[in-house]
């Protein structure tokens, strides 16, 4: 079920909540909202405009040039190539500099030597799916079919500053399946009481029993069934703000009594059908089993075959609809038709069910249906639809209904022990907390003394006991707030606090991709760390009463340590070796040792020799500052930090003045990552070693520290290679973010594959090469599509960095 958030606000005041806000609302008390469609798919300076003048291009057949209102000083020139453009208009404009969705920016431009200063959109261009857009709208721009003020945000008329919220609905929540549904539910939560719609019908002096009459041959498959009848209606076009808002709930607009019937199923949930009255056959509505091997047309113009398993509507002889699925073709309103019979009815899921299921046929009304529908409701319904086609094609209402109601209108009570609930729960709800909860939920109550007999309303057919009204309590009050018990005698269990859960995850990774755990002592002595100490730690951490001079002092970094395990190693002829150390260091900012140092905790890593051997393909990778890096890459996204990640290339104290780099987690200093010098190498008796070392709580301090999965895309990508031509100080990583930028959200990844220097470049010049992935998840990517962006990619390429395409 999709939500229109703009629609809510009709039935409920929740101006002071964002969509976001309650969708968690409603997913925190059990009605799931799957996904936040914003409708505005990034557009934006697309407004309202006159069309005042519109003109043949000297040039080009298929091209008009028109003069447009913007509501600015002068208007602007637009050249257009839709049939449909013409004087008088009142259109949708992206003006210069406006964006579109797929992030198209409107620039200014000539088409056959005429100047064009923006676009006239068509609805599919401003990211309305094609299958939505009315017929009329199909082809060509979009035309407000009312006087609009120019310069006006288009978007607030078409209602594409809307959010639409997707339930994810359970089969027991029919009752969420309209908008009325989810306005008590959205109410409950919130604690405020829905504003519902009090529809008004005025009635012609025509009886409606005198026009139609109605017999139902069971009252078991068809519970109610009532014929209103309007007459002198004109068929036309909905007016905008019924078209926005089927559209938003993913329904085609069709003509005003088609759409008026859709806007109610939606608002109510309370499927209706009209029926061309004059093209009937009679004045007679029979609803009774479909005879073996009866045949009709349905609306899709497929001819069905029914079985005695079948209801349907008959004028008295043939069916005219497959009751509860879909209408016939031969009664099917059409633009000539001036009265229509609309038909409110209840049926039995179970035998709507079986028709979907032998006929393949499933619609928004069967849906329904099956799950079935608020039979206290269906009245109001068909009120609510009269009125409508009154007051929106001109029709004149026949006094009363033409029914056969056989509902079942006793309220169902169900009694709920408070004891009961309490226990279930484990929690001691008072009875005003659990009546208030009741209240909220708009079910009649009065108490007992055991707790409260509840009148369940005919909205809720999932709830029948007790037990279902504990559900209601319990998610109402919130599962949060349910306290964790255990049964008597038994202790609650521990748990680990987020950073140790972060520590454990950090050791496995490293430990996982072939590096062994060293411990080493937080003691040492300020020779052996001077070399590598970070330079902005000016002071030593000295101990008052040292128990030798080998432990005076504490660490300011784990490097020293793991680089004497390192040469322990190599000592016994072990030249390959792997080691990180998760430890606390200690920093101090003043040299007095009445002060307290600072005690923080430190990853480090150091690897030296061989990094993965193959034996037997006679192959051998020895370790080199991308495996530090790529290790440090590796544990940025175990901890769900890679996004923030940064590389900045750097000198660092103690390590090889050309293969360093600061490691930056949102800006900020979080450590480093290089090849130590090999004076210092030598020192310890070392060759070529490699080593990082990142401040722990820098690192984590913005994890989400869950698990996030994306779903396996159901569309294909398309990859583009691009090879640049840039001054070599320019990094890779200064590439790469430019391209992220400008690549918007079609931009899935990229991945830099090559770098050359030399012959066939000029000095001072360096060819990257980069592999880039475009990807949209909700639908099949063309090259247009992809050109766009990346043509948008290399022009911002060059502008923000002189980079050139390699020929």
């Amino acid at each position: 079920m999709l939500i229109s958030y703009n629609w809510l606000r009709e039935y409920l005041n929740i101006d002071d909540y964002t969509p976001a806000q309650i969708a968690e609302k409603l997913t925190r008390s059990g009605v799931e909202v799957d996904i936040l469609h914003e409708l505005n798919k990034g557009i934006k300076g697309v407004v309202v405009g006159h069309v005042l003048e519109c003109e043949q291009h000297p040039d080009a057949d298929k091209l008009k040039v028109c003069q447009v209102d913007v509501g600015e000083v002068e208007p602007v020139q637009i050249v257009c190539g839709a049939k449909n453009v013409g004087k008088g208009q009142f259109v949708p404009v992206a003006k210069v500099g406006a964006r579109l969705p797929g992030d198209f920016k409107i620039k200014k431009a000539k088409l056959r030597g005429q100047v064009s200063q923006g676009m006239i959109c068509s609805l599919q261009e401003l990211g309305y799916e094609g299958k939505l857009v009315s017929k009329s709208y199909a082809e060509g721009i979009f035309v407000f079919p009312h006087e609009v003020t120019p310069g006006e945000d288009a978007l607030e008329e078409l209602n594409l500053n809307d959010t639409v919220l997707e339930l994810d609905l359970t089969p027991n929540r029919s009752d969420c399946l309209s908008m009325i549904g989810t306005a008590y539910e959205v109410g409950a939560i919130l604690n405020r009481e829905p504003k519902l719609p009090a529809p008004r019908v005025h009635t012609s002096g025509e009886k409606a029993s005198d026009l139609v009459s109605v017999q139902v041959d069971s009252s078991e498959d068809t519970p109610y069934y009532g014929a209103t009848i309007i007459r002198n209606l004109e068929i036309k076009e909905s007016p905008l703000w019924l078209q926005n808002r089927l559209m938003a709930a993913g329904i085609r607009p069709i003509s005003n009594v088609v759409d008026i019937t859709n806007y109610v199923l939606l608002e109510y949930g309370q499927p209706l059908h009209a029926f061309d009255y004059d093209r009937l056959g009679s004045q007679e509505i029979l609803v009774r089993r479909a005879k073996s091997g009866e045949k009709m047309v349905t609306l899709d113009d497929q001819e069905r075959v029914l079985s005695e398993d079948h209801l349907v509507i008959t004028n008295g002889e043939v069916p005219v609809a497959l009751a509860g699925v879909m209408g016939g073709a031969d009664s099917e309103v059409h633009e000539g038709t001036t009265a229509v019979l609309l038909e409110a009815a209840v049926f039995n899921g179970s035998v709507i069910r079986r028709a979907v299921k032998d006929t393949g046929l499933r619609s928004d009304a069967s849906t329904r249906f099956e799950k079935g529908v608020d039979a206290s409701r269906v009245k109001e319904a068909a009120r609510r639809a009269a009125s409508l086609m009154a007051e929106l094609a001109g029709g004149t209402i026949a006094e009363g209904v033409e029914e056969a109601d056989n509902r079942d209108t006793g309220k169902l009570e169900v009694e709920l022990s408070l004891e009961r609930l309490n226990r279930k729960l484990g929690t001691s709800l008072s009875d005003e907390t659990v009546s208030d909860i009741l209240h909220r939920l708009d079910f009649p109550l009065t108490k007992t003394s055991r707790g409260f007999n509840v009148a369940v309303p005919m909205r809720r057919p999932d709830l029948s006991i007790e037990v279902d009204l504990i559900e209601e309590v319990a998610r109402l009050y919130g599962y949060d707030n349910i306290p964790t018990t255990l049964p008597d005698s038994v202790t609650t269990p521990g748990g680990l606090t987020k950073r140790q859960v972060l520590k454990r995850r950090s050791r496995r990774y490293l430990e996982s991709a072939g590096l062994n755990e060293a411990i080493t002592y937080a003691l040492t002595t300020g020779e052996k760390e001077a070399s590598v100490r970070p330079a902005h730690l000016e002071h030593e951490v000295k101990l008052a009463l040292p128990m030798s001079e080998d432990r005076s002092t504490l660490r300011t970094t784990l490097i020293p340590h793991l680089l004497e395990a390192l040469s322990h190693n190599r000592k016994r002829s072990i030249y390959d070796a792997a080691l990180f150390e998760l430890s606390a260091v200690f920093h101090t900012s003043v040299a007095d040792l009445q002060f307290q140092p600072e005690e923080k905790l430190n990853l480090a890593g150091a690897l030296m020799g061989t990094w993965q051997e193959h034996p037997w393909q006679q192959e051998k990778k020895q370790v080199d500052f991308y495996v530090a890096k790529g290790l440090v890459e590796g544990l940025a996204k175990e901890l769900d930090t890679e996004g923030a990640l940064e590389f900045e290339q750097a000198e660092i104290k103690g390590m090889h003045p050309g293969r360093g780099a600061r490691v930056m987690v949102d800006g900020r200093y979080a450590g480093f990552v290089a090849q130590v010098h090999p004076a210092v190498a030598k020192d310890w008796s070392l060759k070529e070693v490699y080593v990082f070392e990142l401040d722990f709580d820098v690192l984590t301090e913005n994890t989400k520290g869950d698990v996030r999965y994306e779903p396996i895309p159901r569309f294909p990508s398309i990859d583009r290679d691009i090879a640049l031509v840039v001054d070599e100080k320019v990094s890779a990583g200064q590439l790469e973010a430019v391209i992220r930028e400008e690549g918007g959200h079609l931009l899935r990844d990229v991945k830099l594959f090559d770098l050359y220097e030399g012959e066939n470049l000029e000095e001072g010049r360096k060819s990257i090469a980069f592999s880039l992935r475009y990807l949209d998840p909700e639908r099949t990517l063309t090259d247009e599509d992809v050109t766009r962006v990346h043509n948008r990619v290399v022009e911002a390429l060059e502008e923000k960095l002189g980079a050139a395409l390699r020929s």
